[in-house]
Protein backbone atom coordinates (compact mmCIF):
# COMPACT_ATOMS: atom_id res chain seq x y z
CA UNK A 1 0.00 0.00 0.00
CA UNK A 2 3.09 2.22 -0.37
CA UNK A 3 2.89 5.10 -3.08
CA UNK A 4 3.80 8.00 -4.65
CA UNK A 5 2.03 9.84 -1.45
CA UNK A 6 4.52 8.34 0.28
CA UNK A 7 7.65 9.56 -1.30
CA UNK A 8 9.82 11.53 1.24
CA UNK A 9 10.83 13.56 -2.20
CA UNK A 10 7.80 15.21 -3.12
CA UNK A 11 7.05 19.01 -1.86
CA UNK A 12 3.95 20.89 -2.02
CA UNK A 13 3.24 24.49 -3.19
CA UNK A 14 2.64 25.22 0.29
CA UNK A 15 5.20 26.18 1.40
CA UNK A 16 4.92 25.67 5.20
CA UNK A 17 4.28 22.01 4.28
CA UNK A 18 8.19 21.35 3.31
CA UNK A 19 10.22 19.88 6.03
CA UNK A 20 6.89 20.67 8.76
CA UNK A 21 7.33 18.42 11.96
CA UNK A 22 3.77 17.15 11.83
CA UNK A 23 1.64 18.05 8.54
CA UNK A 24 3.67 17.87 5.48
CA UNK A 25 2.33 16.46 2.15
CA UNK A 26 2.91 12.97 2.82
CA UNK A 27 0.05 12.90 6.01
CA UNK A 28 -2.73 14.70 4.97
CA UNK A 29 -4.48 13.92 8.13
CA UNK A 30 -8.45 14.84 8.17
CA UNK A 31 -10.41 16.50 10.52
CA UNK A 32 -13.29 19.22 11.12
CA UNK A 33 -12.98 22.86 11.54
CA UNK A 34 -14.08 26.11 11.76
CA UNK A 35 -12.50 28.75 10.04
CA UNK A 36 -11.65 31.98 11.35
CA UNK A 37 -14.05 35.40 10.90
CA UNK A 38 -16.50 33.18 9.22
CA UNK A 39 -20.46 33.86 9.56
CA UNK A 40 -23.40 32.52 9.22
CA UNK A 41 -23.61 30.07 7.28
CA UNK A 42 -19.93 30.04 6.78
CA UNK A 43 -19.35 29.11 9.96
CA UNK A 44 -20.63 26.14 10.15
CA UNK A 45 -17.73 23.19 11.09
CA UNK A 46 -16.82 21.39 8.01
CA UNK A 47 -14.23 18.83 6.62
CA UNK A 48 -10.60 19.27 6.72
CA UNK A 49 -7.19 18.26 5.79
CA UNK A 50 -3.78 19.56 7.64
CA UNK A 51 -1.18 20.60 5.40
CA UNK A 52 1.60 22.51 6.94
CA UNK A 53 0.48 25.22 9.20
CA UNK A 54 -2.75 25.36 7.32
CA UNK A 55 -6.00 23.85 6.29
CA UNK A 56 -7.56 22.27 3.01
CA UNK A 57 -10.97 23.56 3.03
CA UNK A 58 -12.44 20.33 1.68
CA UNK A 59 -16.00 22.42 1.61
CA UNK A 60 -14.87 24.94 -0.68
CA UNK A 61 -12.95 22.53 -2.93
CA UNK A 62 -16.16 20.35 -3.28
CA UNK A 63 -18.00 23.53 -4.22
CA UNK A 64 -15.24 24.55 -6.76
CA UNK A 65 -15.14 20.89 -8.11
CA UNK A 66 -11.97 19.89 -7.75
CA UNK A 67 -12.44 16.02 -7.05
CA UNK A 68 -14.00 13.60 -9.54
CA UNK A 69 -14.45 9.58 -9.18
CA UNK A 70 -15.09 8.16 -5.78
CA UNK A 71 -13.16 11.12 -4.63
CA UNK A 72 -15.95 13.19 -4.80
CA UNK A 73 -17.92 11.01 -3.24
CA UNK A 74 -15.95 10.92 -0.45
CA UNK A 75 -14.84 14.71 -0.02
CA UNK A 76 -18.86 15.41 -0.73
CA UNK A 77 -18.92 12.77 2.70
CA UNK A 78 -15.77 14.58 4.59
CA UNK A 79 -17.32 18.32 4.23
CA UNK A 80 -20.05 18.04 6.81
CA UNK A 81 -19.50 18.86 10.38
CA UNK A 82 -18.54 15.30 11.06
CA UNK A 83 -16.37 12.56 9.52
CA UNK A 84 -18.45 9.99 9.92
CA UNK A 85 -20.17 9.59 6.77
CA UNK A 86 -16.50 9.31 5.29
CA UNK A 87 -15.82 7.06 7.81
CA UNK A 88 -18.71 4.95 6.66
CA UNK A 89 -17.62 4.67 3.00
CA UNK A 90 -14.83 2.57 3.96
CA UNK A 91 -10.51 2.25 2.75
CA UNK A 92 -11.36 2.72 -1.30
CA UNK A 93 -12.95 6.58 -1.53
CA UNK A 94 -10.82 7.68 1.70
CA UNK A 95 -7.59 6.50 -0.37
CA UNK A 96 -9.28 8.13 -3.40
CA UNK A 97 -10.04 10.95 -1.64
CA UNK A 98 -6.39 11.11 0.34
CA UNK A 99 -4.76 10.69 -2.97
CA UNK A 100 -6.14 13.63 -4.70
CA UNK A 101 -5.58 16.22 -2.00
CA UNK A 102 -2.49 14.88 -2.46
CA UNK A 103 -2.28 15.72 -6.31
CA UNK A 104 -4.26 18.99 -6.01
CA UNK A 105 -1.59 20.15 -3.06
CA UNK A 106 1.93 18.52 -4.67
CA UNK A 107 4.07 21.19 -6.16
CA UNK A 108 4.12 18.85 -9.03
CA UNK A 109 0.74 17.84 -9.15
CA UNK A 110 -1.61 17.06 -11.64
CA UNK A 111 -4.08 19.38 -9.96
CA UNK A 112 -1.73 22.13 -8.94
CA UNK A 113 -2.75 25.13 -11.17
CA UNK A 114 -6.37 24.68 -10.01
CA UNK A 115 -5.82 24.42 -6.28
CA UNK A 116 -3.28 27.18 -6.12
CA UNK A 117 -5.17 29.44 -8.16
CA UNK A 118 -7.94 29.42 -5.35
CA UNK A 119 -5.50 28.93 -2.36
CA UNK A 120 -7.34 31.81 -0.58
CA UNK A 121 -10.75 30.30 -0.15
CA UNK A 122 -8.85 26.65 0.02
CA UNK A 123 -6.62 27.11 2.49
CA UNK A 124 -6.88 28.59 5.89
CA UNK A 125 -4.19 29.41 8.98
CA UNK A 126 -4.61 26.30 11.35
CA UNK A 127 -3.78 29.11 14.40
CA UNK A 128 -6.47 30.72 13.63
CA UNK A 129 -8.90 27.72 13.06
CA UNK A 130 -10.87 26.09 15.84
CA UNK A 131 -11.00 22.06 16.28
CA UNK A 132 -13.69 20.21 16.21
CA UNK A 133 -14.28 16.27 17.63
CA UNK A 134 -13.53 14.96 14.26
CA UNK A 135 -16.39 12.81 14.74
CA UNK A 136 -19.52 12.11 16.48
CA UNK A 137 -18.69 9.27 19.01
CA UNK A 138 -21.29 7.27 19.87
CA UNK A 139 -19.67 4.68 21.41
CA UNK A 140 -16.07 4.50 23.44
CA UNK A 141 -14.61 1.50 24.40
CA UNK A 142 -10.86 1.99 26.46
CA UNK A 143 -8.47 -1.48 26.05
CA UNK A 144 -6.31 -2.20 28.90
CA UNK A 145 -3.10 -3.55 26.32
CA UNK A 146 -0.30 -1.23 27.52
CA UNK A 147 1.15 -4.43 29.47
CA UNK A 148 3.86 -2.58 31.41
CA UNK A 149 1.36 -0.01 32.72
CA UNK A 150 -1.10 -3.31 33.27
CA UNK A 151 2.04 -4.61 35.64
CA UNK A 152 2.95 -1.41 37.33
CA UNK A 153 -0.60 -1.06 38.52
CA UNK A 154 -0.56 -4.66 39.13
CA UNK A 155 2.40 -4.86 41.31
CA UNK A 156 0.80 -2.60 43.96
CA UNK A 157 -1.83 -5.14 44.50
CA UNK A 158 0.04 -8.56 43.92
CA UNK A 159 3.82 -8.16 43.71
CA UNK A 160 3.73 -11.81 42.43
CA UNK A 161 1.21 -11.80 39.78
CA UNK A 162 0.32 -8.32 38.80
CA UNK A 163 -1.49 -9.55 35.74
CA UNK A 164 -5.20 -11.13 35.77
CA UNK A 165 -5.11 -15.09 34.34
CA UNK A 166 -6.86 -13.48 31.44
CA UNK A 167 -4.79 -11.06 30.34
CA UNK A 168 -2.58 -12.78 28.12
CA UNK A 169 -5.18 -14.23 26.40
CA UNK A 170 -7.99 -11.88 25.70
CA UNK A 171 -7.66 -7.76 25.18
CA UNK A 172 -9.10 -6.78 27.90
CA UNK A 173 -11.31 -3.47 27.98
CA UNK A 174 -14.40 -1.94 29.49
CA UNK A 175 -16.73 0.48 28.07
CA UNK A 176 -16.33 3.88 28.84
CA UNK A 177 -18.28 6.98 27.96
CA UNK A 178 -18.72 9.12 24.99
CA UNK A 179 -20.90 11.84 25.91
CA UNK A 180 -17.89 13.61 28.05
CA UNK A 181 -15.12 13.07 25.42
CA UNK A 182 -14.16 16.52 24.11
CA UNK A 183 -11.64 17.59 21.48
CA UNK A 184 -7.97 18.88 22.14
CA UNK A 185 -7.87 23.02 24.47
CA UNK A 186 -11.43 22.14 26.29
CA UNK A 187 -10.59 22.41 29.91
CA UNK A 188 -11.69 19.46 31.94
CA UNK A 189 -12.95 20.48 35.61
CA UNK A 190 -11.38 18.34 38.34
CA UNK A 191 -14.57 16.05 39.19
CA UNK A 192 -15.46 15.39 42.75
CA UNK A 193 -16.57 11.65 43.95
CA UNK A 194 -16.50 9.58 47.00
CA UNK A 195 -13.49 8.21 47.87
CA UNK A 196 -11.98 5.91 50.85
CA UNK A 197 -8.38 6.95 52.05
CA UNK A 198 -6.43 3.70 54.13
CA UNK A 199 -6.62 5.77 57.48
CA UNK A 200 -10.36 6.44 56.81
CA UNK A 201 -13.09 4.28 58.79
CA UNK A 202 -15.35 5.67 55.93
CA UNK A 203 -15.44 6.90 52.90
CA UNK A 204 -15.89 10.92 51.92
CA UNK A 205 -16.96 12.81 49.72
CA UNK A 206 -15.51 15.41 47.83
CA UNK A 207 -12.52 16.82 45.32
CA UNK A 208 -10.49 14.41 43.65
CA UNK A 209 -6.56 14.52 45.42
CA UNK A 210 -5.51 12.12 42.78
CA UNK A 211 -6.21 13.26 38.91
CA UNK A 212 -4.39 11.62 36.84
CA UNK A 213 -3.41 11.39 32.28
CA UNK A 214 -3.20 8.21 30.63
CA UNK A 215 -1.08 8.42 27.59
CA UNK A 216 -3.17 6.77 25.08
CA UNK A 217 -3.36 5.95 21.21
CA UNK A 218 -7.01 7.05 20.04
CA UNK A 219 -8.16 4.32 16.88
CA UNK A 220 -11.24 5.55 15.39
CA UNK A 221 -13.61 2.48 13.12
CA UNK A 222 -14.86 2.99 9.97
CA UNK A 223 -17.46 1.53 8.48
CA UNK A 224 -17.86 -1.05 11.06
CA UNK A 225 -20.20 -4.28 10.87
CA UNK A 226 -23.84 -5.36 11.40
CA UNK A 227 -24.86 -6.64 14.57
CA UNK A 228 -24.24 -10.55 15.54
CA UNK A 229 -21.71 -10.59 12.46
CA UNK A 230 -18.11 -10.82 13.88
CA UNK A 231 -15.36 -9.26 11.56
CA UNK A 232 -12.57 -11.60 11.13
CA UNK A 233 -9.05 -10.72 12.31
CA UNK A 234 -7.51 -10.99 8.76
CA UNK A 235 -10.17 -8.04 7.84
CA UNK A 236 -10.16 -6.75 10.89
CA UNK A 237 -7.42 -3.84 9.47
CA UNK A 238 -10.04 -2.44 7.05
CA UNK A 239 -12.12 -1.65 9.67
CA UNK A 240 -9.41 1.24 10.68
CA UNK A 241 -9.85 4.68 9.66
CA UNK A 242 -6.84 6.38 11.28
CA UNK A 243 -5.51 6.40 14.80
CA UNK A 244 -5.01 9.75 16.93
CA UNK A 245 -3.81 10.55 20.82
CA UNK A 246 -6.51 10.20 23.51
CA UNK A 247 -5.97 11.54 27.79
CA UNK A 248 -7.81 9.05 29.05
CA UNK A 249 -8.31 11.07 32.27
CA UNK A 250 -8.49 9.21 35.49
CA UNK A 251 -9.66 10.23 39.36
CA UNK A 252 -7.51 7.47 40.90
CA UNK A 253 -8.70 7.86 44.18
CA UNK A 254 -12.42 7.56 43.14
CA UNK A 255 -11.44 5.12 40.74
CA UNK A 256 -9.27 2.77 43.49
CA UNK A 257 -12.78 2.79 45.70
CA UNK A 258 -15.04 2.63 42.94
CA UNK A 259 -13.72 -0.68 40.61
CA UNK A 260 -14.67 -3.35 42.99
CA UNK A 261 -16.42 -5.49 41.58
CA UNK A 262 -17.65 -4.14 38.43
CA UNK A 263 -14.84 -1.57 37.39
CA UNK A 264 -14.08 1.99 36.50
CA UNK A 265 -17.24 4.09 36.80
CA UNK A 266 -17.33 7.95 37.98
CA UNK A 267 -13.01 7.72 37.97
CA UNK A 268 -13.21 7.87 34.92
CA UNK A 269 -16.69 8.56 32.84
CA UNK A 270 -15.99 12.83 33.78
CA UNK A 271 -14.11 13.47 31.12
CA UNK A 272 -11.16 12.18 27.93
CA UNK A 273 -9.40 14.57 25.54
CA UNK A 274 -8.66 13.41 22.15
CA UNK A 275 -6.07 15.23 19.00
CA UNK A 276 -8.77 17.03 16.56
CA UNK A 277 -6.70 15.46 13.11
CA UNK A 278 -6.93 11.35 12.75
CA UNK A 279 -3.77 10.35 10.51
CA UNK A 280 -5.19 8.09 8.25
CA UNK A 281 -4.48 4.33 7.68
CA UNK A 282 -2.70 4.90 4.45
CA UNK A 283 -0.16 7.58 5.73
CA UNK A 284 0.67 5.46 8.60
CA UNK A 285 2.09 2.22 6.08
CA UNK A 286 5.34 3.23 5.85
CA UNK A 287 5.35 3.17 9.84
CA UNK A 288 3.84 -0.36 10.72
CA UNK A 289 6.09 -3.04 12.06
CA UNK A 290 5.58 -6.52 12.87
CA UNK A 291 3.84 -7.27 16.22
CA UNK A 292 6.99 -7.74 19.26
CA UNK A 293 7.23 -11.92 19.47
CA UNK A 294 5.32 -12.24 23.14
CA UNK A 295 7.93 -13.72 25.74
CA UNK A 296 8.60 -17.16 26.21
CA UNK A 297 5.93 -18.85 28.26
CA UNK A 298 3.33 -16.26 27.17
CA UNK A 299 0.35 -18.24 25.32
CA UNK A 300 -0.55 -17.75 22.08
CA UNK A 301 -3.75 -16.10 21.12
CA UNK A 302 -6.52 -18.44 20.34
CA UNK A 303 -7.68 -18.60 16.67
CA UNK A 304 -10.12 -16.19 15.97
CA UNK A 305 -7.71 -13.78 17.30
CA UNK A 306 -4.51 -14.82 15.17
CA UNK A 307 -3.27 -13.43 11.96
CA UNK A 308 0.20 -14.36 10.31
CA UNK A 309 -0.09 -10.84 8.45
CA UNK A 310 -1.18 -9.56 11.09
CA UNK A 311 1.55 -10.86 13.68
CA UNK A 312 3.61 -9.42 10.71
CA UNK A 313 2.98 -5.79 9.92
CA UNK A 314 -0.01 -5.15 12.34
CA UNK A 315 1.95 -2.99 15.06
CA UNK A 316 3.17 0.83 14.78
CA UNK A 317 6.44 2.47 15.26
CA UNK A 318 4.83 5.65 17.01
CA UNK A 319 6.83 7.58 19.20
CA UNK A 320 4.76 9.13 22.29
CA UNK A 321 5.64 11.68 24.19
CA UNK A 322 3.55 13.36 27.81
CA UNK A 323 4.44 16.40 29.09
CA UNK A 324 3.17 19.20 31.81
CA UNK A 325 2.77 22.40 31.58
CA UNK A 326 2.48 24.30 35.16
CA UNK A 327 1.28 27.77 35.78
CA UNK A 328 4.28 28.57 37.04
CA UNK A 329 6.07 27.58 33.56
CA UNK A 330 3.45 29.52 31.45
CA UNK A 331 3.86 32.41 33.41
CA UNK A 332 7.91 32.31 33.24
CA UNK A 333 7.40 31.64 29.39
CA UNK A 334 9.26 28.44 30.08
CA UNK A 335 8.94 25.21 27.58
CA UNK A 336 6.17 22.05 29.04
CA UNK A 337 8.09 19.74 31.07
CA UNK A 338 8.88 16.13 29.33
CA UNK A 339 7.52 13.21 31.74
CA UNK A 340 8.09 10.46 29.73
CA UNK A 341 8.50 8.91 26.01
CA UNK A 342 7.09 5.45 24.96
CA UNK A 343 6.52 3.92 21.67
CA UNK A 344 3.12 1.81 20.23
CA UNK A 345 5.60 -1.16 20.05
CA UNK A 346 4.87 -1.89 23.76
CA UNK A 347 1.25 -2.71 23.19
CA UNK A 348 0.51 -6.35 23.96
CA UNK A 349 -2.47 -6.11 21.07
CA UNK A 350 -2.77 -4.74 18.13
CA UNK A 351 -5.79 -2.60 16.76
CA UNK A 352 -6.45 -5.70 14.33
CA UNK A 353 -7.38 -8.16 17.42
CA UNK A 354 -9.16 -5.23 19.36
CA UNK A 355 -12.00 -5.10 16.54
CA UNK A 356 -11.82 -8.80 16.45
CA UNK A 357 -12.04 -9.42 19.93
CA UNK A 358 -13.97 -6.38 20.23
CA UNK A 359 -16.95 -8.04 18.04
CA UNK A 360 -16.53 -11.71 18.29
CA UNK A 361 -19.93 -11.83 20.16
CA UNK A 362 -21.59 -10.09 17.74
CA UNK A 363 -21.40 -6.10 18.84
CA UNK A 364 -21.67 -3.88 16.11
CA UNK A 365 -19.00 -1.44 15.75
CA UNK A 366 -20.24 1.88 13.84
CA UNK A 367 -18.45 4.44 12.15
CA UNK A 368 -16.83 7.05 14.24
CA UNK A 369 -16.39 4.55 17.47
CA UNK A 370 -13.33 5.32 19.29
CA UNK A 371 -11.37 2.73 21.16
CA UNK A 372 -8.26 4.04 23.24
CA UNK A 373 -5.25 1.96 23.37
CA UNK A 374 -4.81 2.00 27.42
CA UNK A 375 -1.95 3.62 28.69
CA UNK A 376 1.33 3.20 26.79
CA UNK A 377 4.08 2.89 29.16
CA UNK A 378 7.42 1.61 28.23
CA UNK A 379 9.94 -1.10 30.53
CA UNK A 380 11.12 1.59 32.63
CA UNK A 381 10.11 4.79 34.55
CA UNK A 382 11.20 6.88 31.55
CA UNK A 383 8.74 5.61 29.64
CA UNK A 384 5.50 5.29 32.56
CA UNK A 385 2.41 6.82 30.51
CA UNK A 386 0.70 8.00 33.85
CA UNK A 387 1.07 9.98 37.09
CA UNK A 388 0.19 7.35 39.15
CA UNK A 389 2.98 4.93 37.93
CA UNK A 390 5.66 7.81 37.99
CA UNK A 391 4.73 8.93 41.74
CA UNK A 392 4.08 5.46 42.94
CA UNK A 393 0.55 6.08 43.72
CA UNK A 394 1.50 9.59 45.02
CA UNK A 395 4.37 7.92 47.52
CA UNK A 396 6.94 10.18 45.68
CA UNK A 397 7.24 13.49 44.02
CA UNK A 398 8.21 14.61 40.55
CA UNK A 399 10.92 16.78 40.13
CA UNK A 400 9.80 19.34 36.95
CA UNK A 401 12.33 21.76 35.36
CA UNK A 402 10.70 24.87 36.56
CA UNK A 403 11.46 23.18 40.56
CA UNK A 404 8.26 22.68 41.16
CA UNK A 405 7.27 19.13 42.27
CA UNK A 406 4.17 17.02 41.63
CA UNK A 407 2.63 13.50 42.29
CA UNK A 408 -0.70 14.12 40.53
CA UNK A 409 -2.26 17.11 38.34
CA UNK A 410 -2.69 20.44 40.39
CA UNK A 411 -5.79 22.85 39.05
CA UNK A 412 -4.23 25.08 36.14
CA UNK A 413 -1.50 21.90 34.99
CA UNK A 414 -2.09 21.38 31.20
CA UNK A 415 -1.20 17.85 29.83
CA UNK A 416 0.11 17.88 26.90
CA UNK A 417 0.52 14.44 24.01
CA UNK A 418 2.65 13.94 20.99
CA UNK A 419 3.53 11.47 18.56
CA UNK A 420 5.42 11.23 15.85
CA UNK A 421 6.36 9.04 13.20
CA UNK A 422 10.05 8.19 12.04
CA UNK A 423 12.08 6.06 9.66
CA UNK A 424 14.72 5.88 7.24
CA UNK A 425 13.76 6.78 3.38
CA UNK A 426 9.74 8.36 4.67
CA UNK A 427 9.30 11.78 5.45
CA UNK A 428 8.26 12.16 9.36
CA UNK A 429 5.04 13.24 10.21
CA UNK A 430 3.27 13.71 13.60
CA UNK A 431 -0.94 13.21 14.78
CA UNK A 432 -0.54 17.18 16.61
CA UNK A 433 -0.70 18.24 20.25
CA UNK A 434 -3.65 16.79 22.52
CA UNK A 435 -4.08 19.31 25.17
CA UNK A 436 -6.04 19.84 28.56
CA UNK A 437 -5.84 22.28 31.17
CA UNK A 438 -7.18 20.96 34.56
CA UNK A 439 -9.44 23.64 35.89
CA UNK A 440 -11.05 24.01 39.63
Amino acid sequence: MIDETHDRARRSWVDSANGHAEFPLQNLPFGVFTPPGATVPDARPRGGVAIGDSVFDLRAAVEAGLFSGLAARAAEAASGPSLNPLMALGAGPRRALRQQVFALLAADGAGRGQAEALAGRLLHRASDCWLHLPATIGNFTDFFAGIHHAANGGRRRDPNNPLSPNYKYVPVAYHSRASSVRESNVAVRRPSGQRKLPDEAAPTFGPCQKLDYELELAVWVGPGNRQGEPVEIGEAAEQIFGLGLVNDWSARDIQQWESQPLGPFLGKSFGSTVSPWIVTAEALEPFRIAQPPRPDGDPRPLPHLWDDRDQQQGAFDIALEALILTPQMREKGLAPHRVSQSNTSDLYWTVAQFVAHHTSGGCNLRPGDLFGTGTISGPTKAGWGSLSEQSADGTRRISLASGETRSFLENGDEAIFRAHCRRDGYAPIGFGECRGMIVA
